[in-house]
């Protein structure tokens, strides 16, 4: 085991994992970023995660990582309980109580129901802060929790009985390597996709603090429409801490980045563009743009926001380029955009049909529109955001 996360000692067949001190004290940084309601919720899922994290690089591959990256967190944490981990191609959901009760695991529908949230393993956690450690109790596959647990509407969760569950967490890794072709998830319904205004109606009602609960004010299709969109869940969590806008593009340019745009991959670039036929240094003009790293594959690309023309300009420029100079990005590669509630529109997709300096797509955008971006194929970490002009 890592130094991180030790194996204090195995209780039966539970796995038995140390909470590193790290993830202790730099809880009291994170007291901030909830609403009073949920920052005990976020509190156990971090150090959940501080906790199993490790385990799972050490035992099954180096690259496991937080789904979609961890700037999002707090996003999550703020509305569900739970924790979503890839490994390779596979999702792991930790799912983290304080119960002392083994006798069933409890998961919330998000994390069974949405196409894009859906697992592959659910693991039971049982946290112990005080004694820090967590006991690994157990765990299923999607398919189990749908075909063996049962639904409770009151609390929106999928409880499945210890006795429908494998207790013997050793199986796990050799389960993965030896059952390869084992279906672990079943086909998911896709929600329809919400009209913006509704979705901003939702945004402002649930976004109240004193709404405990948001996930149980609103029928599940209208909730799980909401927060399977990244930028719209994003926006719901910002709402419920009082957040002024973090989003907006103009401000970026003229003040820099927020830290939470930082915390996702935004910077803002000062260049200087020749003016043309310049011959002198001061007849060179000042640009700005803002830049995000993104990984696609293996390789590294960036993708660049630059406004057009005047100062105020109504125009903007959405770039797409490999990372590494005169490296090109390959054929099959598309850069999209998309309406805050992800319509197309004319002329917002460049596409690569074979090996291309870069792609780009100039579009008009009114004083306070929302765009979303997406490319494909998907980047490492990529998670919906909505971009306010």
């Amino acid at each position: 085991m890592t130094a991180n996360s030790p194996i204090l000692s195995f209780a039966s067949t539970d796995l038995i994992l140390e909470i590193p001190t790290t993830v202790e004290n730099q809880l009291h940084l994170h007291s901030q970023s909830f609403a009073n309601s949920t920052s005990y919720q976020a509190y156990l899922n971090e150090l959940c995660l501080g906790a199993v994290l490790p385990w799972l690089q050490e035992d099954f591959t180096p690259q496991a990582k937080v789904w979609p990256h961890a700037a999002a967190l707090s996003s999550f944490w703020e509305l569900v309980n739970g924790t979503a981990i890839t490994v390779d191609a596979t999702r792991f959901i930790l799912v983290p109580s304080e119960n002392i009760d083994s006798s069933e695991l409890r998961v919330p529908q998000e994390w069974v129901d949405l196409p894009s949230w859906a697992g592959d393993y659910y693991l039971a956690v049982q946290v112990e802060p005080d004694e820090g450690y967590v006991r690994v109790w157990g765990y299923c596959t999607h398919v189990q929790l749908k075909t063996k647990g049962n639904y409770y509407p009151g609390d929106r969760t999928y409880v499945i009985d210890e006795n429908q569950i494998i207790t013997d967490i050793s199986v796990l890794s050799v389960a993965r390597e030896f059952c390869a072709d084992e279906v672990t998830r079943m086909t998911t319904v896709e929600l329809p996709t919400l009209p913006q205004a509704q979705a901003e109606n939702l945004i402002t009602r649930l976004g109240k603090p004193e709404i405990i609960t948001p996930r149980l004010a609103v029928p599940f299709p209208l909730w799980g429409g909401l927060i399977a969109h990244g930028g719209w869940r994003q926006r719901l969590y910002e709402q419920r801490l009082g957040l002024p806008e973090q989003h907006s593009v103009m401000q970026w340019l003229q003040s820099g980045v927020t830290q939470i745009a930082a915390a996702m991959g935004w910077e803002k670039l000062n260049l200087q563009l020749s003016a043309a036929g310049a011959r002198s240094i001061e007849e060179r003009q000042p640009g700005v743009s803002l830049s995000h790293q993104l990984a696609i594959a293996g390789q590294s690309y960036e993708l660049l926001i630059t406004p057009q023309g005047e100062p105020n300009t109504t125009h903007w420029r959405f770039e797409l380029r490999n990372a590494t100079m005169g490296a090109a990005i390959p054929g099959g590669f598309k850069l999209r955009l998309l309406t805050e509630d992800l319509q197309p529109f004319p002329n917002n997709e460049d596409i690569a049909t074979t090996a291309v300096e870069q792609l780009y797509i100039e579009v008009a955008l009114e004083a306070g529109e929302g765009i979303v971006w997406e490319v494909e194929p998907l980047p490492d970490n990529y998670d919906r955001e909505i971009l306010k002009f």
